[in-house]
């Protein structure tokens, strides 16, 4: 054995238990763990170059999380039959791990920087996304790269009233709260989660028992590093060239100047100009001379003195850079019925940022497929985000959607997805569309989704609305001012951004990002008053415009109705490799879609018109109906012979009308007496039990003729009576 392997055991204190282990795999990277609980196995490395990229003035950190198919012994189901492009539930665990360390590394550290974190072993009840955090920060702790840690991220869920950490995913299906939160030894720096209408002093109690096991994970990391040889000296780096007499000048010069802009109210392009022509005209005075280093300072600098300004302007005037209070929602219109086709849609403007948002219903085969390790099956409900770089104002080639955009969609889905109706037939696909954005486009996407939803005719339980709050502080003065309705620069130049969604009960989603140290329980409970109050304007704004789901479905939205059927009909109803099914929709233009549920048949039939849908119904319930002798049917002439034809009673089902079953009167021959395709009323009159072919009538639907005399059956004959003249033939011949 050529490594030396060391391990730590945290204990959960009901039972569970939690390992780290370093110093057996990945030993080339600067830094990596493996973290084990029950089946359960991440690896965490991290690697970061010891050089910068000449130009940068930010910490390109890449945080990448995937899982493996090996973990839960499944064998890819894509074309390559390997694991490829991250899937939107690892770009979303990615995120979380981000937004938690991200903070923590110094402002100057500039060196490429990469965590990978894989699943490699899976307990499918134990899930990686509450654990991913520790183990990248186990890794990170173990190297000599300058970070600010350790932090650790948890799971909170309240199951029977009682707060539990890292509950199994079985457990989650009874929690009313499903939270995740990262943080130090000191604070909270990252939430994110989703809830059942709870309250805001719930949340800040949730919050304060992760933070409480927080602490000791802390704790724990840091004595796992001793055992393992202790930290290692931070690496020596020098990544950002700085002329301290400059940047002195530049905020004497230039601050005041920034802090008078920022005073006036005014909006986005306005200000953004203002500040502009500052800078121009600062960098303009310096001369035609002046070397690409030094305007790259004074640019630089100009950035940390704006910010430094504006911040300070608000602390003093409780003003916003917009003229509002600190608490107040900037205007509100919204519209729904926007889009005459889609099946709802709605428009919500607030300030500089606009969602249009529509809703698309379809059946259970437009549900999505998931397939990963752990999150396999199908989805009835999506929400996508798109944020074209138009609404900026900006000039950007289309890629698809990045990481931001399935972290904002993500966190709308999840607050809109526990107010739809517990049993939906319907797929749902909501998309908000991005055309305007100044501040949180992601809450003006839960409110253009809920009223998209209402116009829809979607029942929900409830509208729901989200506000974004920020914060400026001064911890050197003890000054702070909490912000409702950020806008971007505020977001940009603020402590905090905290997204709250809920509905006029209570909280139902959340994501915090906090940017500096020591938010106070007491200033969080601000903040969550302060939001309720907003979120409830808001609300009160999209009511006026609609506040109950439409009762019914608009004219074109398809409609969907169910067959229950037996088990052992299933297979008559879809056909030899599909045929019957395939046929059934191309004649009614519908879609059908069958599964087995409790060993009975479930028969979806999705149509977008009345007659579509009257007709696919007849003709599975002829398919599925067991003939009775004696019942009259509506056939169709299929086939027909010199003794009769062959009519089809019951889709699929086809007897034989004999042409002595056609009329009273004798029929010679069966010229032109039917054609194909005629329609004709019959009566089953008998079944073959050996056969199953059915004898058909249609002369005893008629009235008999006045003086009609049943014709007297021909005698039988024994085969063995031969007539002797034949027989003496026979032996002639």
């Amino acid at each position: 054995m050529d490594y030396k392997a060391f391990t730590k055991t945290f204990d959960f204190g009901d039972g569970r238990t939690l390992t780290l282990e370093t110093g057996k795999l990945a030993k080339q990277a600067h830094g990596s763990v493996v973290l084990k609980m029950g089946n359960t196995m991440i690896l965490a490395t991290v690697v970061s170059n010891y050089e910068a990229k000449e130009g940068l003035d930010f910490l390109p950190l890449s945080v990448d999380y995937q899982e493996k198919f090996a973990s839960v012994g499944r064998i890819p189901g894509s074309f390559l039959r390997r694991e490829g492009r991250l899937s939107d539930y690892e770009i979303l665990i990615c995120r979380i791990v981000d937004r938690a360390i991200r903070p923590l590394f110094p402002s100057d550290y500039h060196s490429e920087t990469q965590v990978n974190l894989s699943l490699i072993s899976s307990d499918e009840n134990i899930l990686p996304d509450a654990l991913v955090g520790l183990a990248a920060s186990a890794a990170l702790c173990l190297s000599d790269i300058p970070f600010q840690g350790p932090i650790s991220e948890v799971r909170v869920g309240r199951i029977d009233g009682k707060f539990v950490i890292n509950p199994y995913r079985d457990q989650l299906e009874n929690s009313d709260i499903d939270l995740i939160v990262s943080g130090t030894s000191t604070e909270l720096n990252m939430v994110e989660g989703e809830m059942e209408n709870i309250s805001e002093a719930d949340m800040v109690e949730a919050l304060k028992f992760a933070h409480d096991c927080i602490i000791k994970q802390c704790k724990f990391q840091l004595e796992f590093v001793d055992l393992a040889g202790g930290r290692k000296p931070t690496r020596e780096y020098n990544h950002e060239v700085n002329d301290l007499e400059l940047k002195e000048q530049v905020k004497k010069d230039l601050y005041q100047k920034i802090y008078d802009v920022a005073k006036v109210p005014s909006g986005k392009d306005e200000r953004s100009a203002a500040f502009k022509k500052i800078l121009e005209d600062y960098l303009a005075a310096q001369g035609e001379e002046l070397e690409d280093q030094k305007k790259a300072l004074i640019q630089r600098y100009f950035g940390k003195v704006k910010k430094e300004a504006v911040r300070n302007m608000m602390l003093d005037t409780r003003g916003r850079l917009d003229g509002r209070k600190l608490d107040e929602v900037r205007p509100i219109w919204s519209e729904v019925n926007y889009l005459p086709s889609a099946h709802g849609s709605s428009v919500f403007t607030r300030g500089e940022t606009q969602s249009l948002t529509s809703v698309t219903l379809g059946g259970k085969l437009d549900q999505q497929l998931l397939d990963s390790p752990m999150l396999s099956g199908f989805s009835n409900f999506m929400l996508h985000y798109n944020f074209p770089a138009f609404s900026t104002g900006e000039v950007r080639p289309n890629r698809g959607p990045g990481r931001r955009e399935i972290g904002h969609g993500n966190l709308a889905a999840r607050s809109i997805k526990r107010m739809l109706p517990d049993q939906m037939d319907y797929t749902i696909r909501v998309v908000s569309d991005i055309l305007e954005s100044n501040g949180s486009s992601s809450m003006a996407t839960v409110c253009a989704g809920s009223m998209a939803l209402f116009d829809a005719g979607i029942q929900m339980k409830g509208a729901v609305s989200g506000i974004a709050m920020g914060m400026i502080s001064d911890s050197a003065t003890g000054r702070y001012a909490i912000l409702s309705d950020i806008l971007g620069d505020e977001d940009h130049l603020g402590d905090m951004d905290f997204k709250i969604v809920g509905t006029e009960k209570g909280i139902v989603a959340c994501q915090m990002d906090i940017k500096v140290d020591g938010l106070s329980y007491e200033q969080l409970a601000e903040a969550l008053e302060q939001s309720r109050r907003g979120r409830l304007h808001i609300l009160a704004k999209m009511n006026e415009t609609i506040d109950k789901p439409k009762s019914e479905l608009k004219p074109h939205t398809p409609r969907i109705e169910k067959i229950i059927i037996e088990k052992d009909k299933i297979g008559a109803v879809i056909g030899s490799g599909g045929k019957v099914i395939q046929d059934i929709q191309a004649q009614t233009g519908t879609t059908i879609s069958i599964e087995e549920v409790d060993n009975k048949g479930i028969v979806e039939i999705l149509a977008t018109n009345a007659e579509g849908m009257d007709k696919a119904k007849e003709i599975i319930t002829g398919i599925i109906t067991d003939p009775e002798i004696g019942t009259v049917y509506d056939g169709v002439v299929k086939g027909i012979q010199d003794f009769g034809a062959f009519v089809e009673f019951l889709p699929g089902k086809q007897g034989l009308l004999h042409i002595s079953e056609i009329s009273w009167t004798r029929l010679n021959s069966m010229d032109g007496v039917y054609k194909e395709g005629d329609e004709v009323k019959v009566k089953l009159l008998d079944i073959d039990t050996k056969t199953g072919k059915f004898k058909l009538s249609h002369k005893v639907l008629t009235e008999k003729p006045e003086g009609y005399v049943e014709p007297a059956p021909r005698p039988a004959r024994d085969r063995n009576d031969r007539r002797p003249d034949r027989k003496d033939d026979r032996h002639r011949r």
